[in-house]
């Protein structure tokens, strides 16, 4: 049996925080230097004003939201909101997830996390 999804409904029940145009999509690259292949991605994020001013509301809005106060967020758990093509974002865009690096209450980063060389 195959089930018909009815994007409309979807919205509907999952009311988007981004409004106007965004554009979010991961680039592959390559180049030589030196005689040496090297490999790159980079992360393309584009919008309209409405579109990008959304976005960054909703990053304010994860950075500044005390996890410690969310009763549905498990204790280590990280707030986070997922933005889907042809929901949140544009057709062409590929699925992301912004979330908070800290956990709830402990503040632990996850395992993966390099932090950045100071300069």
């Amino acid at each position: 049996m195959q089930v018909k999804i009815n994007m409309k409904e979807i919205v509907k029940k999952y009311k988007s925080e981004i409004t106007g145009h965004l554009d979010i999509f991961v680039v592959e690259n390559e180049d030589k230097l030196n005689g040496e292949k090297i490999k790159w991605n980079e992360i393309l994020i584009h919008g309209d004003s409405e579109g990008l001013k959304s976005f960054a509301n909703l990053l304010i809005k994860l950075a500044e939201l005390n996890q410690d106060n969310v009763d549905e967020l498990p204790i280590s758990a990280r707030e986070h909101k997922h933005l889907r093509p042809n929901i949140e974002l544009s057709k062409s865009s590929d699925t992301v997830i912004v979330g908070r690096l800290d956990s709830k209450r402990t503040g632990i980063f996850y395992e993966r996390y390099i932090p950045k060389d100071k300069l």
